[in-house]
């Protein structure tokens, strides 16, 4: 939500207007009610001896917990640079952050507030995913849907599964995958069986995508690990040879897979699937349709999906008219960004989820596209030096969903582990997306501060391994949280 008639979405003027409404997450008031649950007394019954007998008290009112939402306070003060400095002085110095980089803004004027090294290209690892989400959001409606399809093939008792970009069918008997509402490969056994068409082979046509299947800068070793499968336009629940499993060992063929699964389902001998193409005009037999794109881009934010995050990357390049190729998505994410008014000074990438070890992105950048995420749309006349430019989107920013796809400190998705014993101050407060390599750790978000007021922030650590980097990291957002900066 930010300024009227403006010129860009990548730059906003810090203009004086309304306070930003950014709802906080309730998570901190779910654990304290928690708490508060836990206080009550815990023996629920009291011994008396009237007349010589035992008396048990009525059982205590229960307390439950009750989630809230509410926006940050309109009167909170701004954080200053020099407080800000001050705060966060004694954690930002700490060697266990390797080659660290860093950018911190205010959340309601977008003013620049506290940097290092802003502009040094830092493996992102997962962070990067915010990058494609905002790309997808921008480009694409986000009730999108991606269609797959089974088609007649050229041979008499031949059909084709034609794989449209969606990697989150499910062959569970119940339709319960690992996706939500993901579409059901027995909703296409049950239309072709209705087709009548008999089926004795199956190709697997997989021309939807372009290119390599596997990007520079991936690690073979990440498919049986469960990070990421072979890019096709078709899978089943993401390549997991255990769907229910969310770093399941992947297979190292999953549109072929696919393939055979459909065949078993029919009856027909997974042994005749093959990979082709479709013959031009092929008679429709069965379609389903992937959930909305939004509740994809959730899933992938959320969870860390690289399969998710790879497909939407895709999605956005034939929306963007690009290849759906790796080189494609990457140049219709940048082009997607730049048209919106960001700097991309620094932004090398070979993917759309932040896996490879040959991506870079400066902090300033996913800093940015945070700080556009939170602006409001009233504006005035206020300016200061270190903000950019002023977004020319009239109804508010298309990047507020993105605030929502961030998942909880303590509370939800790839955070969930974290803030839950000594760095607890920032549970319920934080939200951010991570990003964790063998080489890399990132943090990057918003939060409240003592104050009240939003701080949006990049926290990118290099040339350290994860369980020690993150630590820190978490430190420096608990500082964050601490501050009361003005």
């Amino acid at each position: 939500m930010f300024g009227r008639n403006k010129q860009s979405i990548g730059g906003l003027e810090a203009k004086r207007r309304r306070r930003t409404w950014i709802v906080v997450s309730s998570l901190l008031v779910v654990v304290l009610a928690a708490a508060a649950t836990v206080a009550v007394i815990l023996k629920p019954w009291t011994e008396e001896f009237r007349h010589g007998g035992l008396t048990i008290a009525d059982p205590p009112a229960p307390v439950k917990p009750i989630p809230q939402v509410a926006p940050a306070p309109v009167t909170a003060p701004a954080a200053t640079a020099a407080g800000l400095a001050a705060a966060l002085a004694p954690v930002v110095g700490n060697p266990d952050l390797g080659i660290f980089a860093a950018s911190v803004s205010d959340g309601d004027t977008g003013k620049v507030l506290w940097t290092m090294d802003p502009d040094k290209g830092m493996i992102p690892s997962s962070t990067a995913k915010i990058l494609t989400t905002a790309a997808g959001l921008l480009a694409l409606p986000d009730d999108h849907r991606i269609t797959t399809k089974v088609v007649a093939g050229s041979a008499p008792g031949e059909i084709v599964l034609v794989g449209g970009g969606d990697p989150t069918i499910t062959a569970q008997p119940d339709g319960k995958g690992y996706y939500p509402d993901a579409p059901k490969l027995q909703d296409l056994v049950a239309q072709i069986k209705v087709s009548g068409q008999r089926v004795d082979s199956i190709v697997v046509d997989t021309s939807a995508y372009a290119g390599p299947n596997f990007a520079p800068g991936w690690d073979n070793a990440d498919i049986a690990g469960g990070s990421i499968a072979p890019l096709d336009p078709v899978m089943i629940d993401g390549g997991r040879l255990d769907p229910l499993v969310e770093y399941s060992p992947r297979t190292p063929t999953p549109a072929l897979d696919a393939g055979k699964r459909l065949a078993i389902e029919l009856g027909a001998d997974p042994a005749k699937v093959r990979i082709g193409t479709a013959p031009a005009g092929a008679n429709q037999l069965a379609a389903v349709q992937s959930a909305p794109l939004r509740e994809r881009m959730l899933q992938a934010m959320v969870h860390s999906d690289n399969v998710l995050a790879e497909a939407i990357g895709r999605e956005v390049a034939v929306a963007s008219g690009q290849e759906a190729s790796f080189t494609g998505a990457v140049t219709a994410m940048s082009t997607v960004l730049q048209a919106a008014g960001f700097d991309l000074t620094g932004l090398k990438m070979a993917d759309n989820s932040g896996l490879s070890t040959d991506d870079h992105i400066p902090p300033r950048l996913l800093n940015r596209v945070l700080t556009v995420a939170t602006l409001s749309n009233d504006a005035g006349s206020q300016t200061n030096s270190t903000a950019e430019p002023a977004s020319a989107t009239t109804a508010g920013s298309p990047l507020a969903p993105l605030l929502d796809f961030l998942p909880v400190a303590g509370g939800t998705g790839s955070l969930v582990s974290r803030y839950v014993d000594r760095d607890r101050e920032g549970a319920g407060w934080i939200r951010a997306k991570t990003g964790t390599l063998s080489v890399s750790s990132a943090l990057v978000g918003y939060v409240l501060d003592r104050d009240g007021r939003v701080l949006t922030f990049a926290l990118m650590s290099n040339d350290r391994p994860p369980e020690v980097s993150r630590p820190a990291l978490d430190a420096v957002a608990n500082a964050l949280r601490n501050c009361g900066c003005s």
